[in-house]
């Protein structure tokens, strides 16, 4: 199914995330780990993928940046990045901002993403149901 390109959407977990869609999320030097499973599959056979992941790691360091620090799993292929703090589209120019959660200031945002971030006018909270 996946090899085959026949999945049109992936949603999936990363470490990192760069603002040309470049995926880090399988490695992390000094770790021991079994390998990659399926995120390098799933990446490179979607055609929209969509990452789920905190916004900054446990130091408070973001995890939205300008270029990946780990291993890349996948390059410039994420279009749309969904953390606790915001949803971001993945632009030409850097992550486009297009709801912030209930609560969360656009300068948390800021403050949070090492990435370019783009804001263009209110931006509205997310709805949650």
């Amino acid at each position: 199914m996946i090899r085959s390109k026949k999945v049109d959407l992936t949603i999936l977990g990363a470490m990192e995330v760069a603002e040309n869609g470049d995926i880090a999320n399988w490695k992390i030097p000094g770790k021991m780990v079994k390998g990659m499973g399926g995120a390098m599959d799933l990446v490179a056979s979607a055609e929209n993928i969509i990452v789920a992941m905190m916004h900054v790691n446990k130091a408070g360091e973001s995890k939205v940046l300008k270029k990946c620090s780990l291993p890349l799993t996948g390059v410039g292929c994420v279009k749309k990045v969904v953390t606790e703090l915001a949803v971001l589209d993945v632009t030409p120019k850097g992550f486009k901002l297009l709801e912030r959660a209930p609560g969360v200031s656009v300068e948390e945002i800021i403050k949070a993403t090492e990435g370019t971030l783009i804001i263009e006018g209110d931006i509205p909270e997310m709805v949650l149901d």
